[in-house]
């Protein structure tokens, strides 16, 4: 029998055959340089064809801090990332790679991808089948690029409002981000009736590998400090941070991303503990425990220094495979290292690879291992869009209308005479997305193809209305107009991770200046587009006549013109106390010894008949 003959009668490459056969089958034919391969996830950028093929890459990624190429195609990301698969492909074993992205609110890396409200918006409408069908379209659009794994939902509990990652959280409430783990069967495929519990899933090529994360406790640091620890029993870390993951593990998810925070004083990436007695063995994980981005470097100060002993930590810990990302060579000399000299046990080696290679088949990327470009038609298309605007819609939170209760002055009337829109936000899609849109931090501008709240307008209003629209508004324009009403939109700038968090929480550019400056004068509907909670003055609320709480909404303003103008009903209600003062921070769902300005599940409707445009 020659090689290729021998090759071709492996279990392992074969379909029909049990996914733990294939498993059993492939595991002993590899070399430790191998298996060691399978556990390394590098970056594009230091990627070559022929590292991926003889060192057996098993994963590359592209980072979140990388610029994208500007307006590069979907199909151009395919054509890439299929000339690395094809490296991956011509390796003694031809196990094919796995690529990783963040797409944490649609395909958010790439140009005229439909991005969908952050999570923050998504659990202001504690729609989980809202959520499940956002899944499925992210899905798509993630496949049609070429990519195969997505390092989302994060299923954070967010305790404090100050946390730079709080619009990554579905809720400060438990139960809701519970209920919106559906969108991981959204992303991977409904597993059928029996699926064992703890058993990656994954349904087709137009589905993805999804990733719970960052396991644990990421959003209960003390003082919402990103990275920072977690202070609490493991009874509260059980019940408040543990819970939603119990939920995505009964839908499969294939991955489980450990995080960068630590629990009572230990970075959870060298946590045996809660990462293998707890997540592995206890709750009965079986897919992959991956890294975050460079996390390994985290476990020593100076950050990268003792570099084989942040390895050895982390392995041991549990972890299966690094995102390393750069560099991997070194990462591939020190495990092997460990392992030879008996640091790192072959078992603990196997378990990981066993692992990997078990998400790999469940995917079907034996099978099918390259892009479909069949796909490349539903990035933005039409469908997706009037989803996100869906979720626009029931994402609005109503926080006031009128001064008083006789009064409202919503919904608008399409047909005023004459209307300002003012403020930061009005016109501005970068602002509009916030955070991981395009970039790691985000943008400000026309960064992609969306909708802003000021086109919204315009495509909304009658065609007699006079609209005029300025940034900030000159004494001239309210000396000269009669306006029949404002919007005046103003909000938080683009930030990620520890950029984002925040003691004082004020609306920042002065925006409740702006307000003030505008409602003073005209009678004003406030939009405020945030990743969380914000600062609203006693003074502030009195002057302005309506407010709405827009989160971050993405590409699709339209969303917030179906409700302003009465098409639909708000519907959505807080995820998050919102809070009177930074002072009274941390508050959260059940405390009952603060007075917040809005309790968490607050939200005004307009109570008016619902007429569908």
């Amino acid at each position: 029998m020659s090689k290729v003959e021998e090759m071709m009668s492996c279990i392992y490459k074969d379909p029909k055959a049990p996914i733990e056969d294939r498993i059993k089958d492939l595991v002993p034919r590899m070399t430790l340089q191998e298996k060691i391969g399978q556990m390394t996830q590098i970056e594009l950028c230091v990627a070559t064809p022929s590292d991926i093929r003889d060192l057996s890459i098993g994963s590359m990624v592209s980072g979140a801090g990388k610029e994208p190429l500007e307006k590069a195609m979907p199909s151009d990301w395919a054509d890439t990332i299929d000339r690395f698969q094809q490296a991956a492909l011509d390796s003694r074993l031809g196990i094919p790679l796995i690529y990783g992205i963040d797409a944490v609110h649609g395909n958010n890396r790439f140009y005229g991808a439909t991005i969908f409200p952050h999570n923050i918006g998504l659990g202001a409408t504690r729609d989980a089948d809202l959520a499940q069908r956002i899944g499925a379209a992210v899905a798509l659009e993630v496949r049609a690029s070429g990519i195969h794994f997505n390092f989302a939902p994060c299923v954070a509990v967010c305790r404090d409002p100050r946390w730079g990652r709080c619009y990554e959280s579905f809720s400060e409430d438990t139960n809701i981000v519970r209920e919106m783990t559906s969108i991981i069967t959204g992303l991977q495929g409904q597993p059928p009736v029996g699926h064992p519990k703890g058993y990656p899933f994954v349904a087709g090529r137009d589905k993805v590998i999804a990733c719970a994360k960052h396991f644990v406790g990421d959003g209960g640091t003390e003082n919402g400090i990103n990275e920072g620890d977690t202070i609490l029993s493991y009874d509260d870390l059980e019940r408040i941070h543990m819970a939603p993951y119990l939920d995505c593990l009964n839908q499969g998810v294939s991955t489980v991303m450990a995080s960068y925070s630590s629990w009572n004083g230990c970075k959870l990436h060298a946590q045996h503990f809660l990462l293998t007695e707890i997540l592995k063995h206890k709750l009965g994980f079986k897919g992959i425990l991956i890294s975050d981005w460079k996390a390994l470097d985290r476990l020593s100060e100076p950050r990268g220094s003792n570099y084989r002993h942040c390895v050895y930590t982390a392995i041991n810990a549990g972890i299966d495979m690094v995102m390393v990302p750069h560099r991997y060579k070194q990462f591939i000399e020190d495990l092997t290292s460990l392992v030879e000299s008996g640091e790192i046990p072959m078992s603990r080696i196997d378990d990981a690879v066993e692992r990997i290679l078990r998400v790999k088949f469940v995917a079907g990327l034996f099978e099918y291992p390259f892009s479909d470009r069949s796909l490349l038609d539903t990035v933005g298309c039409k469908l997706h869009r009037e989803l996100a605007r869906e979720a626009v819609r029931k994402s609005l939170v109503l926080l006031k209308n009128g001064k008083n209760p006789g009064k409202p002055l919503l919904p608008l009337d399409k047909n005023a005479k004459r209307v300002l829109i003012a403020g930061t936000h009005a016109d501005d899609l970068g602002y509009q997305c916030g955070g991981w849109t395009r970039y790691w931090q985000g943008s400000s501008g026309r960064i992609t193809i969306g909708t802003t709240i000021l086109d919204a307008f315009r495509e909304a209003m009658g065609e007699k209305t006079e609209l005029i629209y300025e940034k900030y508004p000159s004494p001239d324009t309210f000396d000269w107009q009669n306006f029949s009403f404002a919007i005046v939109a103003v909000g938080e700038e683009p930030y990620a991770e520890t950029a984002g968090d925040n003691s004082e929480l004020i609306i920042p550019s002065n925006g409740s200046e702006l307000i003030s400056t505008v409602a003073d004068r005209i009678p004003t509907l406030a939009i405020l587009i945030s990743g969380r909670p914000l600062v609203l003055e006693p003074w502030l609320l009195e002057k302005v006549d309506a407010l709405v709480a827009a989160w971050l909404p993405g590409t699709e303003g339209r969303g917030i013109t179906d409700v302003i103008f009465g098409d639909y009903e708000f519907e959505g209600r807080l995820p998050m106390t919102w809070f009177r003062t930074s002072k009274q921070l941390p508050v959260t769902t059940g405390d009952t010894s603060c007075d917040p300005l809005f309790p968490p599940g607050f939200g005004l409707t307009c109570k008016k008949e619902k007429t569908v445009g």
